[in-house]
């Protein structure tokens, strides 16, 4: 009980020292944005019960690329989809937009000590560390595990396929999808077999599926005012409350945190072994280790930062890539004539090569690379990032905007400590960017008519989905590569198409986006689609 008033107490204090410096600094709250019912929850129901980015694009349409909100106790955030203030917070002013603390240890809960929950000078320490794992080369290198583990997808797909009687299948494509890519990322990244293909029950994987979801989907009235009040708590109750949160999602992060750690310690423990003795492999833990055997002690990652790079890993290179295979095939399904196309395309390639595919090939499908920008671009598996001012600012805007009061604004004020909610999916459907139909599943913007936006603001074709700057997502040409594998692959063989649950699929907010049917209530992401042989007589 005395711990509970001093975490209230410390809260109480912290919620005043916010009031007060709201109305005593730069303000926001002549921002034009939606009203609120609720002076406890603000907004942020309609972020964590609608489908992702529903909010986003309703308020984006009515008020503009910046929306101000509110979050609990009537703190004013503002919801960012103007490519400049983006561009400025992701790129020109870098580290001067950390995230909020309650964030990183969000992060950390899930992820460990690593790069995600990194900040200023460590966060700096960590890609140094590891971007020699993550360059152009060294992904291409992994081409054919990725492509090696979607063929034996497809074979077991084969395999189901035959004992039916009519020869086709539903399947629940997440399911299927994240265990493949858990073994490849294993294979790829640490050397290591998972076995989640051949047995779905490993621990580490049952840890892993729907980890996300079960750790930040579905939330009640109360959680969601809780991960607000966290915001208020000082670092010491924030990181108490973390570990001693009697709730089932954080127990399950937190035993999915031990499980992997155990197996990041026995793999550390063997590639500094192979390491001195001169006989390293090529997988990304082999090459952080080998990176974090420098002379200057300043430069290195603890051994607890690099269990948790591992489960950075693991967690980006397996869930939010299977995310982005499933939003594909579900658009591929609904679309029967792109996804024809896209096979067309696939098969005149391999006729004309005479070989299984490259690396080095899937730049010369240009209807491959359509379908996998525009997919990345309308289903962004992580639709929204969060930043806090470090000091007073100004954001600069591609539009001014015009205050409640009717000032005009070419420059947006911000007080330091302003929370910002980085809206990627809105940013993604911006129609000053991509156009008119920007809320359209249309690959062939690519091609004919490609999106035009002076402000450079995404790492990859100027889309946020991997965000951009500093905090761009460090692996991106590797997901890109293991994404491209599995669906080429996919999508060379089966036809797929909807059944009547995958016709209502919601875009679940679970930290990632994952497809959940409407209406079911298991913390699991769901996509049961109709799989047949693909062949050109059937065409």
């Amino acid at each position: 009980m005395n711990y509970l008033l001093l975490v209230v107490g410390f809260a109480l204090v912290t919620l005043l020292r916010t009031v007060y410096r709201r109305y005593n600094s730069i303000s926001v709250r002549h921002v034009p944005g939606p009203p609120s019912d609720s002076f406890f929850l603000g907004n942020m129901r309609e972020f964590h019960r609608r489908p992702v980015a529903e909010a986003d694009f309703k308020w984006q349409e009515e008020y503009g690329n910046i929306v101000r909100f509110k979050a609990a106790f009537g703190e004013d955030r503002l919801l960012v989809m103007d490519p400049k203030a983006l561009q400025y917070i992701y790129q020109t002013a870098g580290y001067n937009f950390p995230k909020p603390r309650e964030r990183r240890e969000m992060s950390r809960i899930v992820s460990g000590n690593g790069i995600l929950s990194a900040e200023l000078n460590d966060h700096k320490r960590h890609r140094k560390v590891m971007l020699p794992g993550f360059g152009g080369p060294e992904s291409r290198a992994f081409w054919p595990i990725f492509y090696g583990y979607a063929a034996q997808l497809t074979s077991k797909w084969k395999d189901i396929i035959s004992n039916s009687p009519n020869q086709e299948v539903v399947v629940d494509i997440p399911r299927w999808t994240s265990r493949a890519m858990l073994d490849a990322i294993g294979e790829a990244a640490f050397d290591y077999q998972f076995g989640a293909m051949e047995n779905a029950e490993t621990p580490l994987s049952v840890a892993y599926f729907g980890l996300l979801a079960k750790t930040l989907g579905s939330l009640t009235d109360s959680a969601i005012f809780m991960q607000n009040l966290w915001a208020y708590l000082p670092p010491q109750c924030l990181r108490f409350v973390s570990y001693y949160s009697p709730g089932f999602t954080l127990k399950h992060a937190r035993s999915t945190e031990k499980i992997a750690t155990d197996v990041a310690r026995k793999l550390v423990q063997t590639k500094t072994e192979e390491l001195r003795h001169g006989t390293e492999n090529r997988d990304i833990m082999s090459l952080l280790v080998k990176a974090n055997n420098s002379e200057n002690e300043g430069a290195k990652l603890t051994e607890d930062e690099l269990y948790a790079q591992m489960r950075t890993i693991m967690l980006a290179g397996h869930e939010t890539t299977a995310n982005s295979t499933s939003w594909t095939l579900l658009e591929l399904a609904r679309h029967p004539e792109m996804q024809k196309r896209l096979r067309e395309e696939i098969w005149a390639k391999q006729q004309a090569l005479g070989r299984e595919f490259e690396a080095r090939d899937l730049e010369s499908m240009p209807y491959l690379q359509a379908v996998v920008k525009e997919s990345l671009r309308y289903h962004p598996v992580v639709p929204m990032s969060q930043r806090e001012a470090a000091r007073d600012d100004a954001l600069p805007l591609s539009k001014p905007i015009t205050l409640t009061t009717g000032e005009v604004l070419h420059k947006l004020p911000i007080p330091k400590g302003q929370k910002l909610a980085l809206s990627i999916a809105g940013y993604n459907r911006n129609k000053d960017v991509f156009g008119e139909d920007a809320h359209v599943f249309n690959p062939d913007r690519w091609l004919s008519n490609s999106p035009k936006n002076a402000v450079n603001v995404g790492v990859y074709s100027n889309l946020l989905t991997f965000a951009g700057g500093l905090r761009a997502c460090i692996g991106f040409r590797f997901a890109l590569l293991e994404f491209q594998a599995f669906l080429v692959e996919l999508v060379r063989t089966y036809d797929f198409s909807l059944t009547a649950e995958s016709k209502k699929i919601r875009r679940e907010p679970c930290g990632v986006m994952a497809p959940f049917i409407e209406g079911q209530t298991d913390k699991e992401a769901h996509l049961p689609l109709k799989i047949t042989l693909a062949t050109k007589g059937a065409e």
